[in-house]
């Protein structure tokens, strides 16, 4: 009769084992930027499955807004204020990605920008105990629809934005790759606001690394534009119609950029309603997600 208790004590013991194995997980992942030479952290999510699993997993790289900067060290928890992390650890949505979320250095911004300065760590979201919240719409803002704005500003980056941290990112991306299941043909980069204009940088400058992208409420300079075409990726990029901050109108002459190179697997969607956050039905929804998976990268890109 001992030996029966035991075996089923072991048993269950054993089920228990395997169930926490299948839960998701978010590491730190401590590195030396390239900017300063200074230590930083950045998160890492595994998905659920990843521990009991011998598959290669998708990864997205999500570039963050202008809100959440920070040191990376006891500031990393803004970064989990919006965008795919939050969906994925904070309300436990099953997002099946491997999911690398860095923090752009303050690079004096906190000197002049009151939204840093104000800030406080009380507003870092927490990891909820029943998972995906109900859901209350998202209401349009008060600005009116701008889409009679046309004139492009003269700016290809915004000032102190990701791209000062290129080598750090794709850095991160190549220590994913190499230390855990990671897919190399199915990495993918999205980012709001500042992470948006990120985006298309980071795509122009690595063309042969991404899968696909998707900026959202940021738009991309023509400038920036062959590289993508040329490489063939996959663009869906957000705007929202009632933006006063990043104005619909001016994703146009980057978008028409691609159609005259040639590239075709290009979407635009304006959500008409909405004003700057539209990042919130964006990463709320699941069809980005389901459409990043439909893309990877050929043979011959992997190669180069």
């Amino acid at each position: 009769m001992t030996t029966i208790r035991f075996s089923h004590t072991l048993l269950i013991l054993i089920i228990l084992m395997l169930t926490g194995c299948q839960t998701d997980k978010l590491e730190r992942i401590s590195y030396t930027s390239q900017v300063a030479g200074e230590e930083r952290d950045f998160y890492l999510y595994l998905p659920n499955g990843y521990e009991v699993s011998d598959k290669n997993w998708p990864v997205m790289m999500f570039l963050h807004g202008n809100g959440e900067r920070g040191n990376g060290k006891d500031e990393l928890g803004f970064v989990l204020m919006h965008g795919p992390l939050k969906e994925a650890w904070i309300h436990k949505r099953d997002l099946p990605f491997i999911i690398i979320s860095p923090q752009l250095h303050m690079f004096g911004m906190d000197e002049s920008v009151s939204y840093l300065q104000n800030r406080d760590t009380t507003s870092i979201p927490k990891r909820m105990e029943e998972g995906i919240p109900e859901r209350t719409p998202i209401a349009p803002t008060s600005e009116t629809m701008n889409g009679d704005e046309s004139e492009l500003p003269d700016y290809i980056t915004l000032p102190n934005g990701w791209e000062r941290v290129e080598e750090d990112l794709i850095g991160m991306i190549d220590y994913v790759i190499e230390n855990y299941r990671a897919d190399s043909s199915r990495i993918y980069l999205t980012g709001l606001s500042y992470g948006g204009f990120g985006t298309w940088y980071l795509a122009s400058a690595y063309p042969e690394r991404f899968a696909a992208i998707a900026p959202v409420v940021g738009w991309g300079h023509p400038d920036l534009m062959a590289p993508v075409a040329e490489h063939e990726i996959p663009v869906w990029a957000f705007a929202g119609g009632r933006d006063p901050v990043v104005r619909a109108s001016h994703f146009y002459p980057g978008l028409n950029r691609l159609e005259e190179l040639g590239h075709t697997n290009v979407r635009f969607t304006n959500h008409e309603d909405l004003g700057h956050d539209t990042w919130k039905r964006v990463y709320r929804g699941g069809d980005l997600y389901t459409w990043f998976l439909t893309h990877h990268l050929n043979a011959d890109s992997l190669d180069q």
